[in-house]
């Protein structure tokens, strides 16, 4: 086979509106973005023979968009779905399974639309190992590991604050981002506390919203009548921790993210060095942190200075994170597909705030509190 029939692209790629959404269901969202995925791949509903989605079934996606897919995953570990939808769509695209997917994401997490009661089972893990004991939502179950990292890598609160800093000068003016104003340090120090040492403004906003992706080999995409360039996965990866976050190996580090970010670089023969762009899962403002140096861009007790000498930032080394994150820019509950589309814009020149010169970007994803990880290399060029 030739190399670009085995090379996967992302061929279209669309958000819907993001906000406060009472009037539209979950499907709504997922089929708003479909359709706005497909007309921006230059392709209709016709021509999609796979399909995804997270926590609803993508049978139901499926007919409620009058698809009858060849192929479909319904993979739901969280808020790295979408990044795993992704690996597992390239690899269903190249084994001749399907020819063009739709990676759905719809979620009403600020409006609850549709949302029936949800609780921790009670013979779940979390449930009887962890809940009795008041760990509940992430904001109090995140506290505990990130209390170690501090201690075991003398990381401040300071520095845990300059990660938002940092990602407001991203956000600030963007007219879709909840939060659009470039904040102090002080400012976010100072905002109400959640769970120590989380204070409002490190935890991520609460909004509704859906994105799709279209994907496609390469070379079917190069022949595709748009005008839009391909974006190519050149590696991906995915790997899992304990369920538990008080029986993660190293609360200071994570297994899954460093086992998935390890593989999608063999893959895509690339190392940290070569990437241009970075997107990291923030649903709280130390993850960006864990995977500074989980990914290898940095070395173990280095990122919150590295944060804090303004290199994440605007005309920094390793613009990160640079639509302002699931913090400021919108999160829905499950926030991975917001990453990999702000990644599809940054190496189409379309973004908000643009990074001159990028040709390769890194997503990596995680999904519960440090479970589950997905990673992506993602770029405008077949290397």
């Amino acid at each position: 086979m030739n190399r670009l029939s085995q090379t996967i692209a992302i061929a279209g790629a669309a958000e819907t509106e993001l906000g406060a959404l009472p009037h539209l269901s979950e499907m709504d969202l997922r089929a708003a973005a479909a359709r706005a995925a497909l007309a921006d791949a230059g392709l209709t509903l016709a021509d999609v023979d796979g399909i995804t989605s997270v926590v609803d079934t993508p049978i139901d996606a499926a007919h409620y968009l009058g698809i009858t897919p060849r192929w479909y995953d319904g993979t739901s570990v969280g808020g790295c779905s979408f990044m795993l939808q992704v690996r597992h769509a390239a690899a269903a695209i190249r084994a001749g399974l399907c020819s063009t997917v739709l990676v759905l994401h719809g979620q009403s997490g600020r409006s609850r639309v549709g949302w029936p009661p949800r609780a921790v089972a009670p013979f779940s893990m979390q449930g009887q190992f962890e809940l009795p004991f008041g760990s509940g939502g992430p904001p109090n179950t995140f506290t505990l590991p990130f209390l170690r990292y501090a201690k075991e890598t003398g990381t401040t609160l300071e520095q845990l604050a300059e990660v938002v800093v940092a990602q407001s000068h991203w956000a600030e003016g963007n007219p879709r981002a909840s939060r659009n104003k470039r904040l102090t340090r002080d400012e976010v120090m100072n905002a109400p506390m959640i769970a120590y040492p989380f204070t409002k403004l490190e935890c991520c906003v609460v909004t509704d919203g859906g994105g799709a992706l279209v994907l496609t080999s390469a070379e079917r995409a190069r022949d595709l009548r748009t005008a839009n360039k391909p974006v190519y996965v050149l590696g991906s990866g995915e790997s899992c921790e304990s369920s538990l976050i008080s029986q993660m190996e190293d609360m200071s580090s994570s297994k899954a993210f460093r086992l998935s970010s390890r593989d999608a670089f063999a893959e895509s023969g690339l190392t940290p060095a070569d990437i241009d762009h970075l997107m990291i899962y923030d649903a709280f403002a130390h993850l960006p942190l864990y995977g500074l140096a989980d990914l290898g861009f940095v070395e173990r007790g280095e990122a919150g200075g590295f944060v804090e000498e303004g290199h994440t930032r605007p005309g920094g080394k390793l613009p990160m994170n640079t639509n302002g994150g699931g913090i400021l820019y919108t999160h829905t509950g499950m926030y991975g597909m917001f990453a990999i589309l702000e990644a599809v814009r940054q190496l189409r020149g379309e973004a908000f705030r643009q990074v001159d010169g990028v040709r390769t970007s890194f997503v990596q994803g995680v999904g519960g509190m440090f479970t589950a990880a997905s990673a992506l290399v993602l770029s405008n060029q077949l290397t």
